[in-house]
């Protein structure tokens, strides 16, 4: 009670092939994938970045303790 049954989906669907086509459902597919493609590369280049930055903050710090070492020497 209450669900969606598979005719009612398989309904939906020959209903939606018809309004659209196939042609115009394939394309839009098609541009469906290059999206997720596209976010997942921006997200791994994110991280590589955040990964890239993390390195510099600390070669930042280390560098920064090794002048006040040097200072406290002198």
């Amino acid at each position: 009670m209450g669900g969606i049954s598979i005719w009612q989906l398989l309904i939906v669907v020959a209903i939606i092939v018809l309004l659209f086509g196939t042609k115009k459902l394939r394309t839009l597919g098609a541009d469906l994938g290059e999206s997720v493609k596209g976010f997942k590369k921006a997200m791994s280049d994110d991280k590589a970045k955040d990964a890239e930055f993390e390195k510099v903050e600390q070669k930042q710090a280390d560098t920064t303790e090794q002048k006040t070492k040097e200072k406290e020497q002198a």
